[in-house]
């Protein structure tokens, strides 16, 4: 114990995680592998998961590298985001503030009156300032302690209103890749026994940056296990990143409702590694193979330092190009869609200066990892280990299922991380911001 530190924050937050974790998962063996002390005795593990408790987040756990650990110790405080670079210097001038020809009207709308529809307190709880830390406050953990209000405490209108808002935001396909790793994190928590508030498709969080407006800029952020949705608003421009979506299992069926997710995600990347030539994938594919947790650009890594590795788009022909942007698009695709065009063509004008880079095999149901960059875009693949889904009658892993428990096991198909960043300052909308500030105040 160490009652003689004082609680911060960060370090409640720590608790509560380590709490839930111990719960759900049970023993000293599920914290050992969640600190990354796996392979050390009983006693080291529970001394290391005390004191990682005590000074912020934990090392590892669901997410760790692989998307998730975020505020505590790793928090970017959102006046300090300069964004992903590739050495530390953001590339000048890429962002700008332009006319879009596509209307955010009815999305400002679908704002305002889910807003409408909370209690004062409600509202209250939810709102923060335009440059509030809590942009940069979100993590794919399923205990973290987060603000906002949480859908599972609305009554079904608010959440309705809730869900019509993310609808506008979202494309269609957007809001079902939503709404599917909602109900599969149901799915997991009731396959580990259910009782268990944070494994269910309540809880997730709305919060509000700013005051919905069609001139002012604004932005919301939709948070739970396994999803964050960052979004900004300035007059007819939106930032979506960062965007991250996950689940574990990929596949199962709940409520009688058949879901399948990540599959778009999974053979977009095949076609794009299977279109390389041998001397293409000698630049495209690490010598390493994939391990567990390979995804850099998770939470709390707002200023990530992250090299271009692998084959450049210039290297390509003009059909593997088309294959690159189809890949890009997939990610890209759950924005509405006319800003996801808006985006695709950001996205294009930096083709020859975008670096697809590869880990792992290549076959329909290997699991692996991949990442696009380019100045404007980071977007990444991850599978990983199971960690909590061990298989059930009513799910269809597209790999099998890995035995053992918590932690145990090899990569699979079964559990993936993703995210798409806008590098060089654009996530949260940041640069935009500055330059609105700058011009018209």
């Amino acid at each position: 114990m160490h009652e003689h530190r004082p609680r911060t924050p960060e370090t409640e937050r720590s608790r509560r995680w380590f709490m839930n974790k111990a719960l759900l998962a049970g023993g000293v063996a599920a914290l050992a592998t969640m600190t990354g002390c796996s392979s050390h005795s009983a006693d080291t593990a529970s001394s290391a998961s005390s004191d990682s408790a005590a000074a912020g987040m934990p090392s590892g756990g669901p997410g760790g590298g692989g998307g998730g650990m975020g505020p505590g110790a790793s928090q970017v405080k959102y006046k300090d985001v300069k964004g992903v670079t590739t050495d530390g210097t953001v590339v000048a001038d890429l962002y700008a503030i332009h006319s879009t020809d596509v209307s955010t009207d009815t999305l400002v709308k679908a704002a305002r009156t889910f807003l409408d529809g909370l209690s004062t307190k409600e509202r209250k709880s939810c709102v923060f300032d335009i440059d509030a830390d809590e942009w940069t406050a979100w993590s794919n953990v399923d205990g973290y302690d987060r603000k906002g209000v949480r859908m599972g405490d609305l009554t079904e209108k608010q959440r309705n209103l809730g869900y019509a808002l993310l609808g506008k935001a979202l494309s269609a396909d957007g809001l079902t890749q939503t709404r599917g790793i909602m109900k599969l994190n149901a799915f997991l928590g009731d396959s580990n026994g259910g009782n268990q508030k944070t494994l269910t498709e309540g809880h997730y969080f709305f919060t509000f940056m700013g005051t919905p407006s069609t001139t002012q800029p604004w932005g919301f952020q939709y948070e739970g296990h396994h999803v964050a949705i960052n979004y900004f608003v300035l007059g007819g421009q939106v930032v979506m990143t960062p965007t991250f979506m996950g689940s574990e299992p990929t596949t199962g069926t709940y409520k009688g409702e058949k879901i399948t997710l990540f599959r778009p995600e999974t053979t977009a990347g095949l076609a794009m590694i299977r279109t390389l030539t041998t001397a293409q994938r000698a630049k495209a594919v690490s010598a390493q193979s994939n391990g567990n947790e390979d995804m850099k650009a998770g939470a709390g890594q707002d200023n990530l330092e992250l090299a271009y590795e692998g084959l450049k788009g210039s290297e390509l022909t003009s059909a593997q190009q088309e294959k690159l942007l189809e890949l890009v698009g997939v990610y890209v695709g759950y924005i509405n869609e006319g800003h996801a065009e808006v985006k695709m063509a950001e996205v294009k004008k930096h083709l020859d200066d975008t670096y697809f880079f590869w880990m792992g095999e290549t076959e329909d149901d290997s699991a692996f990892y991949y990442r696009v960059h380019s100045p404007v875009v980071l977007v990444e693949y991850d599978a990983q280990a199971p960690l909590f889904y061990k298989g059930d009658a009513s799910a269809t892993p597209s790999t099998s299922s890995v035995a053992g428990g918590p932690g145990g096991g090899t990569p699979s198909q079964e559990h993936i991380h993703t995210i798409i960043r806008t590098p060089n300052g654009g996530d949260y909308g940041i640069d935009l911001l500055k330059l609105h500030l700058e011009n018209d105040h």
